[in-house]
């Protein structure tokens, strides 16, 4: 499969901290492998590095990132997640599986010009919901959910089971 990377527009770090952190993490389980934040902070890089450095793989994060750059410089499919756009199910056989994409998920209004640049504008309902379930049903549904309980070879892994909680300590 493609390489998948998020684009992040609108982050404001004194109110959107976990919002964002929440993409950063939904992207990375559902197989994405960067999230680009166009609001420069070192705190949510930490955060998500730290995750990363535990639970393994290879996800990467950037904050600071134009839109307009990281999309100029990508070579691939824009996939702009919106309320606004053509439905998820109509959408998502168009979208060739062997291209990279970048997905653009923003946080407030995004310019007029995200919906122009982008290849496809797509709506993962019609009802108001946040941008973390939209990226996260988009993800799933363009991947299968594959990546979700694949060996990341991490420091920590996650066992699954009915109750209570598993961690194995691989060091």
């Amino acid at each position: 499969m493609s390489e998948i990377r998020i684009m992040r527009i609108g982050h404001r770090p004194s109110r959107d901290k976990r919002v964002t952190t929440h993409v950063a993490l939904s992207s990375r389980a559902l197989g994405a492998s960067s999230v680009y934040v166009d609001t420069k902070d070192p705190e949510l890089e930490e955060v998500i590095k730290g995750v990363v450095e535990r639970f393994g793989g290879d996800f990467t994060i950037k904050t600071g990132v134009k839109w307009q750059d990281a999309v100029k410089d990508f070579d691939g499919i824009v996939v702009h997640l919106t309320m606004y756009g053509q439905r998820l199910d109509e959408s998502l056989p168009k979208i060739p599986v062997d291209k990279d994409i970048m997905i653009i998920a923003g946080a407030e209004k995004v310019p007029a010009e995200v919906y122009q640049r982008a290849d496809f504008n797509i709506s993962v309902g019609n009802q108001p919901h946040s941008e973390i379930s939209a990226l996260a049903i988009f993800l799933y549904a363009y991947t299968g959910g594959d990546s979700l309980y694949s060996d990341r070879g991490g420091k920590m892994t996650v066992v699954p089971n009915e109750r209570g909680k598993t961690v194995v300590d691989n060091t």
